[in-house]
């Protein structure tokens, strides 16, 4: 895990990580989720073989989740408590820039309902569902942030991605957004 960069917004933190989500200590962690939650794979296949079989269980007991929502399971054997299974759109489907935002938000209302403190969240859409990756990276950061500002529980958001360009994408939106403040 390597933090490119970190902000303070008030008395909260936004860090822009380099590394694996499935090893986030943070309180929970997002799933680029397909809306039947079937765990297969990218980011949710391995969630599910680091975290264990109960993630995929306790989803199948979930079903469906449209597009634009998200669910929370347990987190399994993962060092996150919780798993929230955000479903983001397939570029191409139309309206992808509002449902990328109502994804984020819907992952966060939850974590801010469950009380939790810190979440992960990865460049949700942005791989196997084809949403351009600069494009998503500003959607999910500003999205986050703006949301973070207001809320009462969540003190600490993590944008977490594997790849380089990807995390140096969100690390971009940081340094623009602390340029602007």
């Amino acid at each position: 895990m390597k933090i490119l960069k970190e902000l303070k917004i008030d008395e909260k933190i936004s860090k822009i990580i380099l590394g694996d989500i499935t090893e986030e200590e943070t309180e929970a962690i997002v799933n680029a989720a397909n809306s039947h939650l079937k765990h297969g794979g990218g980011v949710a296949g391995a969630i599910v073989r680091k975290g264990g079989r109960i993630i995929q269980e306790e989803s199948d007991k979930i079903g469906y989740v449209p597009t634009g929502s998200a669910a929370i399971t347990t987190a399994g054997k993962l060092k996150a408590k919780y798993v929230i299974h955000a479903v983001g759109p397939v570029w191409g489907e139309g309206d992808e820039d509002n449902k990328l935002k109502n994804a984020v938000l819907s992952a966060l209302k939850i974590a801010e309902e469950k009380g939790i403190k810190s979440i992960s969240l990865p460049a949700i859409s942005s791989g196997i569902f084809g949403f351009p990756k600069e494009r998503a990276a500003h959607i999910i950061f500003t999205t986050a942030i703006e949301f973070l500002k207001n809320a009462k529980n969540l003190q600490e958001i993590h944008f977490c991605n594997i790849d380089e360009l990807t995390s140096n994408l969100f690390k971009q939106e940081a340094e623009r957004w602390e340029a602007n403040q």
